[in-house]
């Protein structure tokens, strides 16, 4: 299918957009949308003057008022009546403003603005920006930072698996094969693990815990490093490679529960019901702008030393050796 051609705002570019009835401006700077501070915040509350009300804020809040100048920027937005400078702030930065706002808005207002404000304008050009939007998303729904590196590492990781099966002509054994890394990974197939959770049609890798998350991900990472060196040639042989990665993720489970007396597989979901109840209304929307967003290609990307970007593969430091104790046969 022909892909759509997508369109870029130019920055600078204004709009106006609508939550309940209010007008939110909003400029595009940086390759993203940033908004207004007094628009957000007069959404949200019963005042009528947004800017003394962040003035407020940032007087209660000392950790806000400091990062006010990295998450805020004086831009100029172009309306009927003529060019006004105002306060505009980035979606990362609305997140933190809003954290001490007591209002029933702030749930409904975090998912208008992961509609009107994550458009998919760079991503192909800048997975980056994907990453981030999607993060967006996911905090959107109430999940917290360390679970969703978490799952953007899983995702990644997930895909190079799949990539790497699909290149070698097992796109159709995708399911069994993924099943087999589950059940050395877990001691459960999938079908299994979903009714623990007792989940149906939602995706089973956003109810897990990071603990889950964590072993799902050194399982299949495994299992690419396993397939990288053995080149199986077969639908046997790539079970067994699924099998061999899923049973060292396996191995650390069991040393997890061990320690702790704490099972990892269990009926616990990593959202509160009332969270999943709410999310299951608007699930396909948020799953098809998530997918949407992070199943951009990732490329190589120089970084300096100052960016912390997200190493999909650094966890084999202490991966392969385990790998080695495995008596993994070659070719």
């Amino acid at each position: 299918m022909e892909k759509q051609e997508i369109l870029i705002p130019s920055e600078g570019e204004s709009k106006i957009d609508i939550f309940k009835k209010k007008e939110i401006r909003k400029v595009f700077h940086e390759n993203e949308w940033w908004f207004s501070v007094k628009d957000v915040l007069e959404s949200l509350t019963d005042t009528t003057d947004g800017t003394r009300y962040s003035s407020y804020l940032r007087a209660k809040d000392p950790g806000l008022k400091e990062r006010w100048s990295e998450i805020t920027s004086t831009l100029p937005f172009q309306s009927g009546r003529g060019v006004q400078k105002t306060t505009f702030i980035d979606i990362e930065g609305i997140f933190r403003l809003i954290q001490p706002i007591p209002s029933q808005k702030v749930e409904p207002f975090k998912k208008w603005l992961a509609k009107v404000g994550l458009e998919r304008l760079q991503e192909i050009k800048n997975p980056e920006l994907a990453i981030k939007r999607a993060m967006t998303l996911y905090r959107a729904k109430g999940y917290d930072d360390e679970w969703i590196e978490q799952r953007i590492r899983n995702k990644a990781s997930r895909d190079m698996l799949t990539d790497e099966w699909d290149k070698r002509g097992m796109k159709d054994y995708i399911g069994l094969l993924t099943d087999a890394v589950s059940i050395k990974t877990f001691g459960i197939n999938i079908k299994a693990h979903k009714r623990i959770k007792n989940i149906k049609s939602q995706s089973l890798r956003d109810n897990m815990t990071p603990i889950e998350l964590t072993l799902n991900t050194l399982g299949e990472q495994t299992t690419r490093e396993i397939i990288k060196a053995t080149d199986p040639d077969s639908l046997r042989e790539h079970k067994k490679a699924a099998e061999q990665g899923g049973r060292i993720a396996g191995d650390a489970r069991k040393k997890i529960e061990q320690v702790t007396g704490n099972k990892v597989v269990s009926g616990t979901n990593y959202l509160t019901e009332r969270q999943r109840r709410n999310n299951d209304k608007s699930e396909n929307e948020f799953s098809s702008i998530i997918n949407t967003l992070i199943d951009v290609p990732m490329e190589k990307k120089e970084t300096t030393s100052a960016e912390k970007p997200l190493k999909i593969d650094e966890d084999f430091d202490s991966i392969m050796p385990m790998i080695a104790k495995a008596n993994i046969p070659k070719g």
